[in-house]
């Protein structure tokens, strides 16, 4: 086998070999040995084996991952995959394997956690994937809305049901030929998710006679799935956030010993009823009950009541869409990577793709079911054929491009009400649109770039207005007002009017959250502990103040006099005099910190300060009222130059490598931090070979 790894100054894998398969072998043995750690954990998340590692805070994951039956699905989606694919895939699992057996996957984390690594199934990297993705969708907002009409009443669900950045940050934008100083397209953006440490994203370059492609991989999966560059074209998504996946109420019965699901043509046995065993370690094992019925796994509840099952595009139709992602990499053209797509199934996400000829592209690629649109606001009853899916897809938007595109999860680049509820707001897109323009018909690398940084508030309006409405105030609370009307908005890490507003919103969410009307929604739910970052009271305040703002009142809710409370509050407190980056600071997710038998030797960066908020087109996420850090934000930038490939640029937050104490662990974190770009490096004479003593 003939196959080189090369390594640029920041330690970026550039992988050369001899054939398409010879690559993924190379890939494979890469992310084995570069995140050795990291795609082991999602390993064990994919067969819902984390307690049997790390101990018996991984149980809720486990109980789900079984009940969702994610490695099953895995394993089927594997299994219809075309002979070429499935040889691609078996040879990136190859070299992972090869890894383990030529001693070469000893990341620290396994010492600490006294565990290791394991070979894995063919499938295995199907199954990472699906961990990325499974939660990534709209089923754990319709429990929360489920929890609100439950607990307040159905008419309260409009509360927090109307456009919120309900985990939505990701931005991409292009700029057709005529914009730009070069002539040819530029695309650029940055994907919003977890910051986990290593991050989720690897750059890589894939190179063989077939194709060279630089891009962000998942690392344990193969290819470059989302974001990438071929030379002749370039391509980039967001999540579309469409509904896909929908929630049914289930009603069960005994008929002979035999477990039965009431549907629409009335009361069937259930395909699936089994027991697992999970396995704990230092604790007894956990038995739990496996059941799929004709509309896919229950996830919450059971036989004896309460019960959930969750459908999705994947598991219905034994596909993800898997068989698009070689050709992706062998595309030469806008219209190559269009084509290839229409077999993509989830995420379902909006795709922007450019080429060297200037055709520009914007479509949404994935599978969304055709169905009742109730389906997309609460559990449907399982047994009704009016919430049934119908067989065929939504037919989904695509066009031509003639001058600019904006995707920022908003209603309009996603598709709008036929393929979703819930989008961003859509002030992400209106400032990038803005700044574009703004930008001129000479549009470069470096003004996209700085676009990135924009730091201005989407919801700062709505909050201005609602200072504007307060009255009565000490002369304390009327000062701090008054600086804050006078403030531009922006929130600059430098700020301490950023910090200022920070805090008043921060003791607003909590005001609003200790109402009569909404505390009600802290009280226990009958939903595991894993949904509940999406069950949380403040978290949804939060996301949902713009609505709350403009529809409170009608609920029985004194917005304006919990702003003035709030705002009393701070002025007799600090007065505002932290700066915003004092308090946001970058929020790292390391495997060893969710679990407590680990959780005192995780690895950490340094504190970083940091701009931007939720909201803002840095959306280095907070959650007011919980915590002014950032554990969600841009898990990577780029820059996508169709005139000259080596004038690109990209940034991940932490580093190329996910081995603790590794020169390039975290190398890329004060540039990323400030903004700072570093180029895409396309010479080989300008990188370093790696001799196999170093791999």
């Amino acid at each position: 086998m003939s196959s080189e790894t090369f390594r640029d100054q920041w330690g970026v894998p550039h992988l050369r070999a001899d054939s398409v398969d010879e690559l993924a072998f190379l890939q494979g043995l890469n992310a084995a040995m570069d995140r050795s750690w990291q795609i082991e954990v999602e390993r064990w998340r994919s067969e819902g084996r984390t307690a049997e590692h790390l101990g018996a805070d991984g149980l809720h994951w486990d109980r789900f991952a079984r009940r969702v039956r994610l490695d099953d699905t895995a394993r089927r989606c594997f299994e219809n995959l075309d002979a070429g694919t499935k040889r691609w895939c078996s040879a990136y699992v190859d070299g992972v394997n090869h890894a383990l057996e030529s001693g070469r996957r000893q990341a620290p984390e396994f010492r600490t956690a006294e565990t290791a690594a394991a070979a894995w199934q063919p499938w295995t990297p199907l199954g990472v994937f699906l961990v990325h993705h499974i939660l990534f969708g709209t089923f754990p907002n319709k429990l929360w809305r489920a929890h609100v009409a439950e607990t307040l009443g159905a008419d309260a669900v409009e509360l927090f049901s109307i456009e919120a950045p309900v985990w939505a940050g990701s931005n991409a934008w292009a700029a057709a030929s005529h914009l730009t100083a070069s002539g040819s397209p530029l695309i650029a953006g940055d994907p919003h998710r977890l910051m986990e440490l290593p991050g989720v994203y690897q750059q890589v370059r894939l190179a063989c006679p077939d194709f060279d492609v630089v891009g962000l991989a998942f690392p344990g999966v193969p290819g470059v799935p989302h974001f990438g560059h071929a030379g002749t074209v370039a391509w980039a998504v967001t999540n579309a956030m469409a509904d896909y996946q929908d929630l049914y109420s289930e009603q069960f019965r005994y008929d002979g010993g035999v477990l039965q699901a009431l549907g629409p043509a009335g009361w069937r046995p259930v395909p699936v009823h089994h027991q697992e065993v999970i396995k704990v370690r230092g604790a007894d094992p956990e038995t739990i009950d496996v059941i799929e019925t004709d509309h896919g796994p229950v996830i919450s509840g059971g036989i004896d009541g309460g019960a959930v099952s969750l459908r999705t595009p994947a598991r219905a139709g034994g596909t993800l869409g898997f068989e698009a992602l070689l050709p992706l990499l062998q595309s030469r053209s806008a219209k190559d990577v269009e084509a290839v797509l229409e077999t993509w199934v989830e995420p379902v996400n909006c795709v922007l793709v450019a080429d060297s000829g200037g055709e520009v592209r914007q479509f949404v690629a994935g599978k969304v079911p055709i169905r009742s649109a109730q389906n997309r606001i609460l559990p449907a009853p399982a047994w009704s054929q009016e919430h049934q899916w119908v067989e065929g897809w939504e037919e989904l938007p695509r066009s031509s491009v003639p001058t600019l595109a904006v995707n920022a999860n908003d209603r309009e680049s996603g598709g709008g009400d036929r393929l979703g509820l819930e989008f961003a707001p859509a002030h992400r897109a209106r400032r990038i649109r803005h700044l574009l323009e703004e930008g001129g018909p000479a549009l470069d690398a470096s003004a996209m770039q700085k676009i990135h940084m924009d730091t201005r508030l989407g919801s700062w309006p709505a909050l201005h207005a609602l200072l504007q409405a307060l009255t009565g105030l000490s002369a304390e609370a009327a000062a701090l007002r008054e600086r804050l009307l006078d403030w531009d908005g922006h929130m600059d890490g430098d700020s301490e009017d950023a910090g200022a507003f920070a805090a008043w919103r921060s003791v607003l969410v909590l005001a609003l959250a200790g109402t009569s009307r909404l505390s009600p929604l802290a009280a226990p739910n009958v939903y595991s502990p894993l949904f509940g970052p999406w069950l949380h009271l403040e978290s949804r305040i939060g996301f949902a103040l713009e609505t709350l703002i403009a529809k409170g009142s009608h609920h029985g809710i004194d917005v304006v006099g919990a702003a003035a409370h709030a705002l009393e509050q701070v002025a007799a407190g600090t007065g505002g005099t932290t700066t915003w980056g004092t308090t946001h600071t970058v929020l790292p997710l390391h495997a060893l910190a969710e679990h407590r038998a680990t959780a005192s030797a995780a690895t950490t960066v340094p504190v970083t300060g940091l701009s931007g908020d939720t909201g803002c087109v840095l959306s280095t996420e907070s959650l007011p009222g919980v915590t002014d850090g950032s554990f969600r934000g841009p898990v990577a930038r780029y820059v996508w130059d169709l005139a000259d490939r080596g004038n690109s640029r990209w940034i991940v937050p932490f580093g190329s490598s996910g081995v603790p104490g590794h020169p390039h662990f975290a190398s890329q974190l004060p540039l990323w931090a400030a903004g700072d770009l570093v180029p895409v490096l396309t010479d080989w004479e300008q990188l370093t070979k790696e001799t196999n003593d170093q791999r």
